[in-house]
């Protein structure tokens, strides 16, 4: 494994990066929801990243790109199974058998799982305060804002369908949080081709377990409802092309365990879309986990940033300091 070099960034570009991750993906819990209730998950998996990935493929034709290089194509490859075929396609699945605020609670142990895979960082990470105490808050948020669901659902009669699927979505952010820690050592060249060739591969992965699971047999594309086909466009143009792309830079310039706080933040705003859109109610445990969370989040943000902030180097014989100074003022008189 190679060690990764941080690319500088401006500080707007990050701000905006961060931004779209946090508030898009928030409410792709919700469309995944509308377009799996039409289209078979692995087969919604399929087009909406076979979509989105020629889309970017003909951006990055028309931008002069790059577009192949064999130890990129290998990275982006590793990497798209991981993240979309393994990471989103669980997700996908359970969200045919889970209620969303489930698959939310779980997602969010993400973080924790990004600094246990991360093990360049394990010293930086493990030995600061702020950002452990900040994981594990931000979690204990997360099931806080979630704790009326999570005993609703515990109280369904088909508690092992339950079980098993929990069990899937924690295999896929294992696998998500493993594929971006790799992404961030071994990617080289374009942000913009790696999300390319990351969401074509994934496409076409997802094809052979559509054939498998029997996914097309009875499946019709003109039974599907105009709900679901606003849905699996909203998620390739805002969710794949938009947040990943976004997702995907972001892990090139900033530390993963900030990007990780992805986690915590979605969940809220999943919430409060529910809340402004469609008329739910927040109690006081929830808006109680909601500041816990945002809370955590600036935690782990500031522990990132005391890290990258460059420090002055300290003058180790103030005698010798002292010298050079009085011989420079010397030369400038």
């Amino acid at each position: 494994m190679s060690t990764a070099v941080k690319k500088p960034a401006s500080t707007l570009m990050v701000i905006l990066a961060f931004a779209t991750v946090y508030l898009v993906w928030g409410s792709t819990y919700f469309f995944i929801g509308k377009a799996v209730h039409d289209i078979p998950a692995l087969i919604m998996g399929s087009f909406r990243f076979l979509v989105a990935g020629s889309l970017m493929l003909i951006w990055c034709i028309i931008r002069g790109e790059k577009l192949w290089d064999p130890k990129q194509f290998k990275a982006a490859a590793i990497t798209g199974l991981l993240l979309l075929l393994v990471g989103n396609g669980c997700v996908i699945w359970s969200e045919k058998t889970l209620p969303s605020s489930l698959v939310a609670v779980w997602i969010s142990s993400a973080p924790i799982w990004f600094v246990l895979l991360d093990k360049p960082k394990w010293k930086e990470n493990l030995s600061n305060r702020s950002t452990v105490l900040g994981l594990v808050i931000g979690f204990i948020g997360v099931i806080l804002l979630f704790s009326e669901h999570i005993n609703k659902a515990m109280a369904d009669p088909k508690t092992s369908g339950t079980i098993i699927g929990l069990l899937i979505v924690l295999i896929g952010c294992i696998s998500w949080a493993g594929g971006s820690i790799y992404s961030k050592y071994n990617s080289t060249g374009s942000a913009t081709v790696n999300t390319t060739w990351q969401m074509l591969v994934a496409g076409f992965a997802f094809l052979p377990g559509s054939f498998l699971t029997n996914e097309w047999s009875g499946f019709e594309w003109k039974s599907v409802s105009s709900d679901a086909w606003f849905a699996i466009f909203y998620l390739i143009l805002m969710g794949s092309i938009l947040a990943y792309s976004a997702y995907v830079w972001l892990l090139q310039v900033r530390p993963a365990t900030q990007v990780s706080t992805y986690a915590y933040v979605n969940p809220v705003v999943a919430v409060l879309l529910g809340v402004f859109f469609g008329g739910e109610q927040m109690s006081w445990i929830q808006i109680t986990g909601l500041a816990i969370i945002l809370g955590s989040v600036l935690l782990i943000n500031l522990a990132k940033y005391r890290q990258t902030k460059p420090a002055v180097a300290p003058v180790e014989n103030p005698t010798i300091g002292n010298k050079i100074i009085a011989q420079q003022e010397e030369a400038i008189s």
